[in-house]
């Protein structure tokens, strides 16, 4: 199956006359009713990797319509996959592969795609994938890649923009991170699931696509312990122990953190379903610090009720279990307006603050020093256009949107439609007053 033409693709080069797709927004609608959170992207992504150590077909469930899926599928295509996305799956045959290297014209477009790289070492020895590159909101390095794999026995080059990797055969090893990776974590536990003996990761990255991945490795034969802990166990098998198996992707966590900020943003009261509360603990602490109602209402729903201005509070992000750096941007949407002066803290991504200048538009009161904004709340938001930069950026300004006086107009919508699916359709089935044109 060919990557298929429709709003998902990236907007192409535009005509003089061809105008760029945008939201539209009508501001001050308080938002009712209920609303189901869809499959992780960033789970997603790393176990359409996964599923090159099979030489079966893997299934993925749960699993969103997003740029960043069918992007991935290209990618394992051109190594030779057999790949399907229909009906919230992804079907993945991996049984006869026929390249090792992913180029730069696919894997500049999705950067999570690196984690190809651990995979092709670990079944075919042999590895050559596109450094990532930069990234809007900042550089993501490929050193504790490197010294992963590196420790697993692999030789590692890097020439012309591309990591090559090689070796005879992987070794277990114990590896300690110098700080907890979530690439590095994935790249190096893909790879020593057909490593010979056992690896240890120290200092592992304790997401919960982490977790999923892990649990994704095991259904197809993998012995992975300790994911979502300091401490990952690996424990390697042979490739023909390796199978098939159907696996369901976790709530997003992300989209999740957006719907009850946009709740805050807008007022009302809404239900988010197929959500696991565990994983945003940290969201729903500073919502109630807010003002705001926010609470499990039954297993895996979280309802969330807002009546009154919220006060201010101040966030820093850190790795999991503390504030997502994803949620940084769509909070401070919520902020903008709070009662009181935050203080935005941002630890992992050093230009995680492109956002700002297109909240400003909007009469935000926000100041810039060093790693940290400060936001003075101001009593409402205005209508503007606005641009977005990046993806969080993109749920931001929406989220401002909605509770802003007047008409937003958000463009750059090619970085919305990378992690979520049909947002403003699902946003407009709360009351909001919004529309894609």
């Amino acid at each position: 199956m060919t990557l298929h033409t429709s709003r998902l693709d990236p907007p192409a080069k535009q005509g003089p006359q061809e105008a760029e797709q945008r939201i539209i927004i009508r501001g001050g609608k308080p938002l009712y009713g209920q609303v189901r959170c869809f499959g992780a992207k960033n789970s997603v992504l790393k176990m359409m990797a996964a599923a090159l150590l099979a030489k079966d077909v893997t299934i993925l469930r749960n699993v969103p319509d997003l740029t960043d899926v069918h992007m991935m599928a290209d990618i394992l295509r051109h190594l030779g996959a057999k790949v399907e996305v229909k009906n919230n799956e992804v079907h993945i045959d991996a049984t006869n592969l026929t390249e090792t290297e992913a180029p730069y014209e696919l894997v500049s477009h999705l950067r999570a795609s690196f984690v190809v790289l651990g995979p092709l070492l670990a079944r075919c020895h042999e590895a050559r994938v596109s450094l990532p590159g930069g990234c809007a909101i900042g550089e993501r390095r490929i050193d504790l890649h490197e010294k992963g794999l590196k420790a697993l026995g692999a030789e590692i080059g890097i020439d012309h923009g591309y990591v090559h990797a090689s070796c005879t055969k992987l070794v277990g090893s114990h590896i300690l991170l110098d700080k907890p990776s979530n690439g590095a974590t994935e790249n190096i536990m893909l790879a020593a699931a057909l490593a010979e003996g056992t690896t240890i990761i120290e200092n592992a990255a304790q997401d919960p696509e982490i977790v999923n991945l892990a649990d994704c490795v095991n259904a197809l034969g993998g012995k992975v312990s300790g994911a979502g802990t300091y401490q990952i166990v690996i424990e390697g098998v042979r490739p023909d122990e390796m199978h098939g198996a159907v696996i369901d992707t976790i709530p997003d966590r992300v989209e999740a953190g957006t719907f009850l900020y946009a709740a805050m943003a807008a007022g009302g009261e809404i239900a988010i379903d197929g959500v696991n509360v565990h994983h945003i603990y940290a969201v729903i602490s500073k919502i109630n610090e807010m003002g705001a109602e926010c609470s499990m209402y039954a297993p895996d729903t979280i309802k969330i009720k807002v009546n009154e201005r919220l006060k201010a509070t101040d966030i820093t992000t850190v790795p999991y279990p503390g504030f997502p750096t994803d949620l940084q941007a769509p909070f401070m949407a919520v902020l903008a307006s709070a009662e009181g002066t935050s203080i935005v803290t941002e630890t992992i991504y050093e230009n995680r603050f492109m956002h700002v200048g297109e909240l400003r538009r909007m009469g935000a009161d926000i100041q810039l020093k060093a790693n940290s904004a400060i936001v003075k709340g101001v009593p409402k938001l205005m209508g503007a256009e606005v641009k977005s930069s990046d993806l969080r950026a993109a749920a931001a300004l929406i989220i401002a949107g909605l509770g802003a006086e007047g008409v937003t107009e958000v463009t750059g919508l090619h970085h919305l439609d990378r992690g979520y699916d049909k947002l403003e359709d699902r946003l407009k089935s709360l009351g909001a007053d919004i529309y894609r044109r």
